[in-house]
């Protein structure tokens, strides 16, 4: 029987915590990651029904993508929601596990499942982000060099785009006098040595350098490993807000309004004025988006797609695309079929159960 830990690293391998908001509250937030797992029952957010129907059907890890706890419990007297259903959880031995703003941002999470829904092709992210990637310089003797790049790629440098072992190489000549202290690999104690090198260069996720510097001490055949870790402001293509991508045809904008909603099961759309012109370029976010307007409109977008939107906001469409708000609800409610499909395809001894709790706290009057 697999533990909740092991559930829990599979799904961080999807969406790395390191990539979540510093307002976020992802990951393990009721129960112990050691409990063995009798079922996992996926959600879009959890509340008491939700824990209810886990208790019902025997599961005993919820994984949701909003989490039920944002902000610093202080008591436990059951007086809102929040209370009530961390205290249900606690009292039922319910773990509680939130995979919310990291699977907004990685490609195959929140907003790919919506372009797939679409039916969009060349899928990019939006707003990729920067400030999350280093410079991995070291040096090597030449014999060793392909040993080490291979164990730095092992541990996930060298990864850019849809491409993998990335690196440079550059051929120079290392001095060193190994003092009376030291064992060296090549050289003796007390003699000046120089020996020829490969300078390697690889870029890597910053959440990954110590397990990239523990496979660089590890394959490096010297005593005393020499490297440079260094942050660099490149943007991280693979990780970012919101995506983009084309229709495979362009439609006039009534028909794009009628595929939205059939794809997306949508009671209605609320839309800025029709153009006239036709969709073809479309900009989207799950959730709240609104602030990822201007990106849309940069990237030359036809619409732009989210929800959560304010009145005053529609105005900022200011004629150029048209903006459909679907509900926030709505906008990220297939993010289940999206753990469901991915869990699926790790685990297969225990039951993996979509929530039928529907969570939506808008209702529409027909």
């Amino acid at each position: 029987m697999n533990k909740i830990k092991e559930i829990i690293s599979a799904l961080e391998k999807l969406a790395p915590p390191a990539y979540q908001e510093g307002y976020d509250n992802s990951g393990l937030i009721v129960g112990d990651k050691n409990w063995e797992t009798t079922g996992v029952l996926i959600s879009l957010d959890t509340t008491e029904a939700v824990v209810l129907e886990a208790i019902r059907r025997n599961c005993n890890l919820i994984v949701s993508h909003h989490p039920i706890v944002f902000k610093g419990l202080k008591k436990l007297t059951g007086s809102n929601y929040v209370e009530r259903t961390v205290a249900l959880a606690l009292k039922n031995d319910i773990a509680l596990y939130a995979i919310h703003t990291n699977l907004d941002h990685v490609e195959q999470g929140v907003n790919w499942k919506i372009a797939q829904k679409l039916g969009l092709k060349n899928v990019k992210i939006l707003a990729p982000k920067s400030q999350l990637l280093q410079k991995l310089t070291t040096f090597v003797p030449t014999d060793d060099a392909y040993a080490v790049r291979q164990a730095l790629f092992a541990a996930g440098a060298g990864e850019v785009g849809d491409y993998s072992q990335c690196s440079f190489s550059s051929q120079g000549v290392g001095t060193f006098l190994p003092g009376d202290s030291t064992q060296p690999v090549i050289g003796q104690r007390g003699t000046l040595e120089h020996v020829n090198e490969i300078r390697i260069e690889v870029l890597l996720p910053s959440h990954l350098s110590a397990a990239v510097l523990l496979a660089l001490n590890a394959a490096h055949p010297y005593e005393e490993v020499a490297y440079y870790l260094q942050n660099v402001e490149n943007t991280h293509q693979q990780v970012g807000a919101g995506a983009i991508g084309e229709l495979p045809e362009a439609l006039d904008s009534e028909q794009f309004l009628a595929h939205l909603k059939e794809s997306m099961s949508l009671p209605l759309v609320k839309h800025t004025a029709i153009l006239g012109d036709k969709i073809k370029t479309v900009a989207l976010c799950g959730g709240a988006g609104s602030f990822l307007l201007p990106k849309a409109l940069s990237a030359s977008a036809d619409v732009f797609i989210t929800g959560d939107y304010k009145y005053h906001e529609f105005f900022d469409a200011d004629q150029r695309l048209m903006i459909c708000d679907i509900g926030h609800y709505e906008s990220e409610v297939f993010t289940k079929d999206l753990l469901l499909d991915y869990l699926s395809g790790i685990f297969s001894n225990f039951a993996l159960c979509l929530s039928e709790t529907n969570t939506n706290p808008v209702h529409y009057y027909h």
